[in-house]
């Protein structure tokens, strides 16, 4: 008789050890700043609690209690937050969504679910997760100043190319002038060339030979 009660009570503390609530969360989150972060803590037991907690903890700790609900089948579901926190909290059979609005970027931290079964007994409660990092970046803002307004730099530069790009085109036209005026010159200097008179052809000049004239009056002497 009395090794089946102690086997019976051995049994015991292994069925309760077993008897756990498992939580999944997903491991990270990508908020804006100023955004939302919706974290879904879904866990998973066979019984369906009447009265229960659920809190989403902050923290490598879990020292900051973020928010938590505490639903209760006969009472409106009882929620609150921590002062820095605007949270809202959504849930149903299997799942606690917590939403955490207007997100800072001293918020991005490591954050845990926590599921508690008040009702009906015995009190149950998940063990740590290994928790959802939720990071909180800077949202690139381009406000209609920093749009319309270019820095010094950028002035300088294109004061540089206007100026490079004005006396190109002085050049250019001055070179042109010069170029059409000489075109002019070479076409009237041309001009009057042409008018001198030019032979229909080329003449042959025929000479005579030479020959001195003889003294005819010498010899009769």
């Amino acid at each position: 008789m009395i090794p089946r009660v102690l086997l019976v009570l051995s049994f015991f503390p292994s069925v309760q050890v077993t008897d756990k609530i498992l939580v999944k969360q997903s491991p990270w989150l990508i908020s804006d700043n100023h955004g939302v972060a919706t974290l879904a803590c879904n866990y998973i037991y066979d019984k369906t609690p009447t009265e229960f907690r659920a809190s989403l903890q902050k923290g490598t700790n879990s020292a900051l209690e973020v928010c938590f609900v505490y639903v209760n089948g006969t009472h409106k579901p009882l929620l609150s937050s921590a002062e820095d926190f605007n949270c809202s909290v959504n849930f149903n059979n299997k799942t606690v969504k917590f939403q955490l609005q207007n997100m800072s970027v001293n918020q991005t931290d490591i954050y845990f679910c926590k599921i508690e079964f008040m009702y009906p007994p015995p009190y149950l409660s998940n063990e740590k997760t290994n928790g959802t990092i939720i990071y909180v970046k800077e949202k690139e803002v381009c406000s209609a100043q920093e749009t319309s307004e270019f820095p010094r730099p950028f002035w300088a530069v294109t004061a540089a190319l206007c100026i490079l790009a004005f006396y190109s085109l002085l050049m250019t036209v001055a070179f042109l002038n010069c170029w059409v005026k000489s075109k002019k010159n070479r076409i009237l200097h041309s001009d009057y060339m042409n008018m001198t008179p030019r032979r229909p052809g080329p003449t042959k000049k025929h000479y005579q030979p030479y020959a001195p004239t003889r003294d005819y009056a010498a010899y009769r002497s």
